[in-house]
């Protein structure tokens, strides 16, 4: 029976539903401004467009459309429809509208994954380590390589401005490797929360029936909302999902040093009392922490010792 396994983290919460002891989704949230939103803020700048960057508790966000009578400098409530996409060098801000809505928060993690009606389990660092059990590791090296073993072949994930990218690449015969290909690539794109314009460069196919075949495959395989086109001659096939917050790839891989950071205190937290204090880690993952006091006292407090960092 699938299950949600749940683990409010340092720095992170994270969930994975689980269905037959293998991860369908995973997913990890961290601060910042969340989905559901509506909160007050300020319109900073206009925007060509009648759009313009507002502040707001918690960062900055694009109005996407400015109410009549609304000038730089008022206030107004607004909601946030989109989080924020890291990206290389300019990271997208998070999207919000004008609304009348009372101000609240947005639903956190926990609340998501419970409003889907199945059952969540809480994981503990004194128990066994089920996320672990089921694979999240792996999925994480997944979602950081981009490199996705399959049964014939492998698949390469490459997130890019435009688009995610994935490479098929397997031995012939082509037509069994690209089916196989097409059900890794939906069941990866479910697992890693990847929405907005997806391509999938397969092996080149002869004929109609084969790249039909293909297409039903990512049907069968991948849960809708989304839309397709057919696989061309080139064996190119693009997918369009909602993209409502950033992708696992996309999270993990925009902040390198907090990502170890991160999977560092998960690993101090659930050793045994009794384990050594002292934790050799890379310089620029113990500069990350030791900007952020919090995290080590939160580490302190649920360990009941203070732990020393070293380099590497």
């Amino acid at each position: 029976m699938p299950e949600w396994l749940y683990e409010a983290g340092i720095g992170e919460a994270r969930a994975a539903l689980v269905d037959d002891g293998t991860i369908v989704e995973a997913i990890v949230e961290r601060d910042g401004l969340r989905l559901g939103t509506v909160a007050p803020a300020r319109l900073v700048d206009l925007i060509p467009g009648n759009m313009g960057r507002i502040a707001l508790a918690g960062g900055e966000a694009l109005l996407t459309r400015i109410p009549p009578g609304v000038t730089q400098g008022a206030t107004l409530t607004v909601e946030i429809v989109r989080e924020v996409i890291p990206e290389a060098g300019r990271p997208k801000l998070a999207r919000a509208r004008a609304t009348e809505a009372a101000p609240a928060p947005g639903p956190d993690l926990l609340a998501r994954i419970t409003a889907t009606g199945v059952p969540v389990r809480h994981c503990l660092a004194h128990q066994p380590d089920a996320l672990e059990a089921a694979g999240w590791s792996e999925t994480l090296e997944e979602a950081i390589t981009g490199e996705i073993v399959f049964p014939l072949g492998a698949l390469r994930l490459s997130p890019t401005p435009a688009m995610t990218l994935f490479d098929v690449d397997g031995p012939a015969p082509i037509e069994p490797l690209a089916l196989a290909a097409a059900r890794s690539v939906a069941l990866a794109i479910r697992r890693h929360g990847i929405g907005g314009s997806i391509g999938i460069d397969f092996p080149t196919l002869a004929g109609k029936a084969p790249r039909q075949a293909v297409a039903e495959t990512i049907d069968a395989h991948l849960p809708p909302p989304f839309e397709r086109t057919a696989v061309n001659g080139f064996g190119f096939l693009q997918i369009v999902r909602p993209r409502p917050r950033a992708s696992l790839p996309e999270l993990l891989r925009a902040d390198p040093a907090g990502t170890a950071a991160r999977a560092a205190l998960r690993r101090i937290e659930r050793e045994p009392p009794g384990a050594p204090l002292g934790h050799r880690l890379p310089a620029p993952v113990i500069a990350w922490l030791t900007a952020r006091p919090a995290l080590l006292a939160e580490l302190a407090r649920r360990t009941g010792v203070v732990h020393r960092l070293e380099i590497a």
